[in-house]
């Protein structure tokens, strides 16, 4: 699988989540459309949905529901696209969207594998690749950014360091959509700052495209360490994304 593949089924599957076309995130302007998940869009976004900003690095896709779509549309043609995604333009478009009841809920950043970039690293620990069955009684605190004890039937497949016969480091991934996997990744708090991370993550990776997969990877922007995991694992960002949801329930989010 290339590179430009990849970035060609990601541009697929975010049309799929919000109900436009491949070659909207690719036009020389702003593209706004009335936002429809499709039948095979991530599983994890869950209505309802405000709105929806992406950019693949051309432009701005944007998707909303029809109260607020003139509001969306004005957003993204009043700035520069890439400013969009922060402040102080955000703040344009919150302060109009709480007037109509919602607000800017989510921020990410994706990432990409660049093919010719993944390396193969080691730690000092032993890695074991695991199936879903391994899984089992692994749903606690300590990995919860691996696996999702909501969407259990979702983790497929991860790697495990042990220090001896003691899970120290999980990477796993998450079937979000038929043909891109999730990867998150947890370290036991004295085990950080060792590379177990990243080797984790790297060989997962590898993993995950021998099964014919494209993997992929979230963090927020400000969360450096995981940024950092990202780039040493052969990640490279791929598009941004911007939620607003319904104030109540960006509200409960901060109780």
């Amino acid at each position: 699988m290339t590179n430009r593949e990849m970035m060609e089924i990601a541009m697929r599957q975010s049309a799929e989540d919000m109900g436009c076309h491949v070659e909207d995130f690719k036009a020389d302007k702003n593209v706004v459309v009335p936002i429809n998940l499709g039948k095979k869009a991530r599983k994890y976004l869950k209505e309802p949905i405000t709105c929806n900003l992406v950019s693949y690095g051309n432009n701005i896709m944007a998707a909303s529901i029809p109260e607020t779509m003139d509001l969306v549309s004005a957003y993204v043609d009043n700035f520069e696209f890439y400013h969009c995604f922060e402040t102080p333009n955000m703040h344009w478009l919150n302060e109009r969207l709480v007037e109509k009841g919602h607000k800017i809920c989510f921020m990410a950043e994706y990432y990409l594998p660049d093919i010719s970039r993944i390396p193969t690293l080691s730690c000092a620990y032993v890695t074991r690749v695991l199936t879903q069955e391994a899984f089992a009684d692994l749903y606690r605190p300590e990995w919860g950014n691996a696996l999702c004890e909501d969407r259990k039937n979702l983790d497929v497949l991860g790697v495990g360091a042990y220090d001896g016969s003691t899970l120290v480091g999980l990477a796993a991934c998450s079937a979000d959509c038929d043909d891109m996997w999730q990867i998150g990744v947890d370290v036991l708090p004295e085990y950080r700052r060792k590379g177990i991370a990243s080797a984790l993550t790297s060989r997962l990776t590898k993993e995950i495209l021998n099964r014919g997969k494209v993997p992929f990877y979230c963090t927020a922007w400000s969360n450096v360490r995981s940024v950092r995991n990202a780039v040493k694992s052969g990640f490279i960002p791929a598009w941004v994304e911007m939620t607003a949801k319904p104030a109540n329930i960006v509200d409960e989010m901060n109780l």
